[in-house]
């Protein structure tokens, strides 16, 4: 593992790293804040999963979310959205390729090689972060915005017991009735509708639901609303009776503007249950 940068940082630190990854067969950076009390041992852990076009870097510099995070006493990871390089299948839209993962484990060529960020999420990274900092990964929960949301969600639902709770901003709610889904989904797994079911967030709540509590927000202004599809996850969450709160937020649009207003209210909300 490669140290790129170390900065002081509301009395912790601010870390980004790259490493080797087997699961994406390239190299693979992300974002790391540790709060002060991680110099005394391991810390609770808060993951923070980004939306379309974005990396490690986008909410790591714009979602102000270290501050919160440090109140709490702790840390916060920002993954990569997809895999990185020359070797990397990518795609002239911005919404398929590079920078738009999806939290899937693709099957179908060109992108089955390297576009494995269900395992890389889910498995590799977790134990990397184990291996090398004070992390509690018995103490874990869950985030992101956009499709971040919509991995953030689809995770929690398919790793019973992995975290405490989970929220979301504006996520993908339905990818499988959505222009941002199907087109993925078809990419990446292939034209069997019965291999996207899992992968998405109103489908999972149906089946499973979630063993914990749930923050959803979403914007009223958001420019993307109908590809979001807040109201298929709604229905399911009433009809699956569901603890949760999903709030429609007034005026507020898509970008981390709206991130950041509310950033607050989701790391405490993660860190009441973090801690308890």
């Amino acid at each position: 593992m490669e140290t790129l940068s170390e900065n002081a940082c509301f009395g912790g630190v601010q870390g980004v790293y790259r490493h080797a990854s087997a699961a994406c067969s390239c190299d693979m950076t992300f974002g790391l804040f540790l709060p002060a009390e991680a110099a005394d041992g391991p810390v609770p852990v808060l993951w923070y999963l980004s939306g379309l076009t974005c990396t490690h870097e986008n909410a790591m510099t714009k979602a102000a979310a270290q501050g919160w995070a440090a109140e709490q006493g702790i840390a916060l990871v920002f993954p990569d959205t997809s895999p990185r390089g020359e070797d990397v299948a990518d795609h002239d839209d911005y919404d398929l390729g590079q920078g738009a993962g999806f939290y899937v484990n693709a099957t179908q060529d060109p992108w089955a090689p390297h576009f494995r960020m269900w395992d890389y999420v889910a498995e590799e990274l977790p134990a990397l972060l184990a291996a090398e900092f004070a992390i509690d990964g018995e103490r874990q929960a869950i985030t992101g915005h956009s499709m971040g949301g919509h991995g953030a969600l689809t995770l929690a639902m398919t790793l019973p017991g992995r975290y405490r709770s989970v929220s979301a901003f504006a996520p993908i709610c339905n990818p499988t009735g959505s222009d941002w889904g199907r087109k993925q989904l078809s990419a990446y797994l292939g034209n069997d509708e019965g291999a996207w079911a899992r992968h998405d967030a109103s489908a999972l709540m149906r089946e499973t639901g979630f063993e914990g509590p749930i923050l959803i927000d979403t914007g009223t202004k958001d420019q993307f609303i109908d590809l979001l599809r807040p109201e298929a996850l709604a229905t399911a969450i009433a009809e699956r009776r569901q603890q949760a709160v999903m709030r429609m937020q007034p005026g507020y649009d898509h970008s981390y503007f709206f991130v950041s207003s509310f950033i607050e209210d989701h790391v405490e909300f993660h860190a009441e249950r973090l801690w308890a």
